[in-house]
Formats: C-alpha cells, structure tokens, sequence
C-alpha cells in the first residue's frame, strides 16, 4: 500500500499498533512465566491484562474509523520480541535474567510510545479528537508501565549484583 494523505499515514501506523499489541499479547504469559522476581511476574501479568483492553480500545477506533487492522504485520514489534526471547535463550534462570527482560521489556514500551504518539499526532491533526484521546489513553499506560518497570529494575540489578 501506498501512502500518500495523512488519513492512509494514520491507518497504517493504526494497523502497525494492532499487530504490534497481538503479538505482545502471545509474548507476555510466556515472559511471565520466566520471571523469578514476584515483583516483575506481577507487573507482566497486570500488563498483559492491560495490553489485551489496549486491543480492544484499537478494535473500538477501527469501527470509529470504518476500517480493519488486520493484515498487517508489524516487523519492528516482531523483531523488538525477537530479542526479548533470546533472552530467555541466553541467560539463566533468576535474577540476572529478570534484569534482561526488564530491559527487553522496556524497549517494547518504548517502541510501543513512538507509535502511539505518532498516531495521537496524526488523528489531532485530522481533527479525530476521539480517536486521539483513545490513542493518549494507552500512551498514558505504556508511560506507566515503562515507569513500574524502571522501579522494579533498581531492585532487580541491586539483587542480581549481589548474587554475583
């Protein structure tokens, strides 16, 4: 497909973002299995609750919208999860591992930031106000997620250097 109007540019990041968060939806039960740290088990289980109600606002702004997001597949997000599971490869079980994952986990929220701010961006500029405040509201959640996320890693890197 060929981009070419601000409307096409906002329905294909839309599309992006869709895929990007199904797939997330599939990585997170497995990530949180891996978690030794209870703290980081938890926040991975809350977020995948999150992450499945993101889908469903996505879904809400497709009908707002008039269009499917399916059939797109986001490479960036795929690539992103690619590396958070050769962690999992990678590093033993425990806390140096949770340390890792931590920070794969945060590098899919930062990713996860760029295209919603993007998107909120492009559906202000379209006068889409309601689609842009769905789109701020998940912004808002990945914000906060990135930050309990930095919380819990101060604990984690402190446990994981000790056992060292």
């Amino acid at each position: 497909m060929s981009v070419e109007t601000m409307q096409e540019l906002l329905l294909d990041e839309l599309k992006d973002l869709y895929s990007a968060e199904k797939q997330i939806v599939r990585a997170l039960p497995k990530l949180a299995k891996a978690a030794t740290s209870p703290d980081l088990k938890q926040a991975l289980t809350n977020h995948l609750e999150e992450t499945e109600g993101q889908v469903s606002r996505l879904e809400r702004i497709a009908e707002m919208v008039g269009k499917k997001f399916t059939g797109k597949t986001c490479v960036g997000m795929k690539g992103v999860l690619e590396e958070g599971s050769e962690v999992l490869e990678e590093t033993d079980k425990g806390t140096v591992r949770d340390a890792a994952m931590i920070a794969a986990a945060q590098r899919v929220e930062h990713y996860e930031m760029a295209g919603y701010g993007s998107a909120r961006d492009f559906a202000n500029t379209l006068g889409l106000s309601e689609v842009a405040a769905l789109l701020e509201e998940t912004l808002a959640e990945e914000k906060e997620a990135d930050k309990k996320l930095t919380s819990i890693s101060k604990r984690v890197n402190a446990t994981a250097q000790q056992a060292a």
